[in-house]
């Protein structure tokens, strides 16, 4: 079903598009081929292996990150400890630690190196601008809010098509510090979640450009900009800043959960309510099961078999409705009751920040650098978070091919 769903991704793209006559095959050919030609060598041959090592050196991660939670929270941090699974001390402490080793990275330039050597292959593949790559490269470790930092100077004059696919990439991707914490509650393989966010970059610019396709001249073409950003003193301040960060991005996961997973259980007890009532029987006795009948097509056209697919449909469903992180603590509860397949397609759909809330986030952070143009990111907001809805699906669908 997996190519069914390719198919219809590119239909839907076609049909929404804004100009279909200026959408160009070289960006279609080059946007599907990179991205079976990744799924390929990290999946599929010796090229992987990388993947398996940064996947390692993130599992690494989590047990350093466990000692400096150890010491401060005691046996509550430990995953085998006797107070059992507690989200607040095993989790959320991660994303302190792995804010913290980023801002080391770039503060060592090392991060910089890897975001433009991946902006110049997309750039120079698919003619693209080198703004607009340099954004997408920088979302495959950054959020949606800092990654446009990148090409800060430029933001005001980007082209119309070019603002689509900065928006697109910080909807279908996630942020490092993030990511380690999906592998945690999730339980889904780091080196998964790694290829998914690569492999979503070069669907983010082919999406975006065949809805909101490039007419006029973008002011970085043929060139990627240097990314300019602003330096820490030396090491200590960078890990104080990361740390600072971390710690914000923390409490706001931890405060979301709280009020998201709360809600959801006030609307399944409203929704279960209802359906006691006499004539009311057809009202879904809970948002996993409204999301399981909406999102159930979607799923199988992924590649899930149909015994899964209302319950990966919900977990699309949450994931656009609410959160990703509320979508993979979901499959981390239900996972051993899926086929595995079922479970790789998942957590590929689910690798991405495109929902609702994305939409108010991008607005509001992309529109304080550039006020200006506030109106102009209101009017792309949903197609982005379709554009990257799409894209991650897509990613789903090509992984679900490769692995069999």
């Amino acid at each position: 079903m997996g190519v069914l769903g390719l198919i219809f991704i590119l239909v839907v793209a076609y049909s929404l598009s804004l100009n279909r006559r200026e959408i160009r095959l070289r960006l279609v050919v080059w946007g599907l081929g990179l991205q079976f030609l990744l799924a390929f060598l990290v999946l599929k041959t010796p090229f992987g292996k990388i993947f398996h090592v940064v996947g390692q050196i993130i599992n690494r991660s989590m047990i350093y990150a466990e000692q400096g939670s150890v010491f401060v929270f005691g046996d509550l941090a430990k995953l085998d400890g006797p107070a059992g699974s507690i989200f607040a001390f095993q989790v959320l402490p991660l994303i302190l630690f792995v804010s913290a080793l980023f801002a080391v990275l770039y503060h060592l330039r090392f991060m910089q190196l890897v975001v433009k050597g991946i902006a110049v292959v997309m750039q120079r593949l698919m003619g693209t601008s080198g703004a607009e790559s340099l954004n997408v490269a920088a979302n495959i470790f950054m959020g949606q809010s800092e990654a446009p930092l990148t090409i800060r100077p430029y933001l005001a004059r980007l082209t119309r098509s070019e603002l689509m696919t900065v928006m697109t990439g910080g909807m279908a991707t996630i942020s490092g510090a993030l990511l380690v914490a999906y592998v945690r509650i999730g339980g889904v393989p780091a080196e998964h979640l790694v290829t998914a966010v690569v492999m979503t970059a070069p669907a983010c610019i082919l999406l975006a450009k065949m809805i909101v396709p490039e007419i006029e001249t973008p002011e970085t073409l043929g060139c990627v900009p240097k990314n300019d950003d602003q330096e820490d003193v030396n090491v200590v301040d960078a890990v104080a800043r990361g740390t600072s960060e971390g710690l914000y991005l923390a409490l706001n996961v931890g405060a979301m959960l709280i009020a998201f997973v709360g809600l959801i259980a006030l609307s399944n007890g409203l929704l279960s309510w209802i359906t006691e009532l006499p004539g009311f029987d057809f009202v879904p006795s809970s948002l996993e099961h409204f999301f399981g009948m909406l999102f159930s097509p979607a799923a199988w056209l992924l590649g899930v078999p149909w015994k899964d697919a209302s319950t990966v449909g919900n977990l699309l469903g949450t994931r656009m409705v609410l959160n990703e992180f509320v979508a993979y603590a979901q499959l981390g509860s239900i996972r051993e009751t899926l086929d595995p397949k079922s479970v790789l397609i998942a957590s590929y759909a689910l690798c991405g920040f495109a929902n609702f809330g994305s939409v108010g986030i991008q607005v509001g952070g992309i529109g304080s650098l550039i006020p200006e143009r506030r109106h102009e990111l209101a009017k792309l907001g949903f197609r982005a978070m379709l554009a990257g809805t799409m894209a991650n699906f897509m990613t789903a669908c090509i992984a679900g091919l490769i692995i069999r």
